[in-house]
């Protein structure tokens, strides 16, 4: 089971996010370097997901517009179907309860959609291009009422 810590982007540890971001949103998928990391990471909560020692996934959690927003859900591709990416949003949602949310919003790449619905998220609106990626806008509301999770692999 992944471990998960919660930091901030004054930590040294954030070093091994962004490490984690450049493999997998830049190498992996082309995104441009220069809109991977921005402003937002200053002010965001920061989940680090390690196994069996290593850090190998990571997720943002900020305030936008009223809600909470989830974001840069990464997940090493040596460690994808391991849970990690399930611990990280289970983590990253009871932080945003905790911090007196009752909504969720993310950018979903389509091809995860099936993931975030798992987690009780629902799509809005029509698919669209961020970074040349097919994304769909995905909505949790009823944070409140969540249990946590046992969702398995990912």
């Amino acid at each position: 089971m992944p471990r998960i810590e919660r930091i901030s982007a004054t930590s040294p540890n954030f070093e091994a996010i962004r490490e984690i971001r450049r493999r997998v949103f830049v190498q992996e998928q082309g995104v441009s370097p220069a809109n991977e990391f921005d402003d937002i990471d200053r002010d965001a909560v920061h989940f680090l997901a390690c196994l069996d020692g290593a850090a190998v996934g990571t997720a943002r959690l900020y305030a936008e517009g009223g809600v909470a927003r989830i974001g840069r859900v990464a997940v090493l591709a040596s460690a994808r179907g391991r849970g990690v990416g399930s611990a990280i949003m289970e983590q990253a949602l009871l932080e945003a309860r905790r911090l007196g949310y009752d909504e969720v919003v993310l950018h979903a790449q389509t091809r995860v959609r099936s993931f975030y619905e798992r987690l009780g998220f629902r799509s809005e609106g029509d698919v669209y291009e961020e970074e040349g990626i097919p994304h769909l806008s995905m909505r949790l509301i009823g944070l409140s009422r969540l249990e946590p999770m046992k969702l398995g692999k990912d």
